[in-house]
């Protein structure tokens, strides 16, 4: 293991064998390691670049389709997605009023597009060619392809930085805060959201829990990580929500039943008839509904699923 992110600790302890339960990218077995000093987990070992891009497959980023299907996931996306544009909104305030807003790993730029309609000018960055590529065309919102460290964008320019899902893929999240920092303006915003490796969900299945998501994630935070980067970056934390409706109840439900998620069936390139593929996803939306009472009540302790922060740039 190499030194922690967060302390510089060389000590750690193995909590457990883990591999990978949704998209079955790999049949390897990785270790989740816990830091000694400060408590960090993270994977062991480090998927080198070149590895790692091995187990994100092509569609792992949300895109719909033309089906039946695909509008539903679609409609369904769009409604879980408010919480989040609704988070950035407020962080704002009015978009005629501020700068643009870049959100790092876009995907197919479904949120862009929802903050779009709500009057931010918006920018979309993603290291597939192909999810910028949809950005552009389906939700009419500029892309580019690349990493945050080195994307061709000028320092001082954005008014927020929105990462949703980002920072626990990347093996330097501190580079990526840092590179948050020199791009947005004097008091601009950063919104990060991560799986919250303190919730109730963890602590219950272990190995288990969706969020772990071997071997994607690198790092997986607690709340109290997250702030402590952010903060050692150059941030000063505002607010912080544990719930997510696209993240939290769907956390739970696809590590009860990883064979049913939308993604990891599209991703696994399952083959379903059309019936046979609408009847998942409901099973899949029930399964989800059934967990938002225990998603809400973990939340509501301080301890859900994941972890959304706002910060500002001092």
């Amino acid at each position: 293991m190499s030194a922690c992110l967060l302390c510089g600790s060389e000590s750690a302890a193995a909590l457990f064998p883990a591999a990978d339960r949704l998209h079955r990218t790999t049949l390897r077995s990785f270790t989740i390691l816990r830091c000694g000093q400060c408590g960090l987990m993270c994977l062991d070992p480090m998927p080198a670049p070149t590895e790692s891009r091995q187990y994100h497959p092509e569609n792992y980023w949300f895109a719909p389709d033309a089906t039946a299907a695909g509008r539903l996931e679609e409609s369904y996306r769009r409604l879980v997605l408010r919480d989040h544009a609704r988070f950035v909104e407020r962080a704002l305030g009015d978009p005629s009023a501020c700068g643009p807003v870049l959100d790092v790993g876009c995907g197919g730029g479904l949120l862009l597009g929802m903050m779009r309609e709500r009057g931010f000018r918006v920018m979309g960055l993603d290291n597939s060619p192909a999810a910028a590529a949809i950005a552009w065309s389906r939700q009419r919102v500029p892309a580019v392809c690349g990493v945050l460290e080195h994307a061709p964008l000028r320092d001082g320019t954005f008014a927020a930085i929105t990462m949703f899902h980002v920072l626990e893929h990347v093996p330097d999240p501190r580079a990526y805060v840092t590179a948050a920092h020199r791009l947005l303006a004097p008091g601009g915003r950063l919104i990060a959201q991560t799986p919250n490796a303190a919730c109730w969900q963890f602590h219950l299945l272990g190995r288990a829990w969706s969020g772990l998501d071997v071997p994607r994630h690198l790092f997986d935070f607690r709340a109290s990580d997250l702030e402590r980067l952010l903060k050692s970056c150059g941030f000063t934390v505002l607010r912080r929500k544990y719930f997510s409706w696209r993240d939290n109840p769907a956390s739970l439900a696809t590590s009860l039943a990883p064979g049913l998620d939308p993604m990891g069936r599209r991703t696994r390139r399952v083959a379903e008839s059309a019936p046979s593929r609408i009847a998942k996803d409901l099973a899949y939306l029930a399964l989800v509904a059934a967990s938002v009472p225990f998603a809400l009540l973990e939340a509501a302790f301080g301890a859900g699923a994941t972890i959304m922060i706002e910060a500002r740039k001092r």
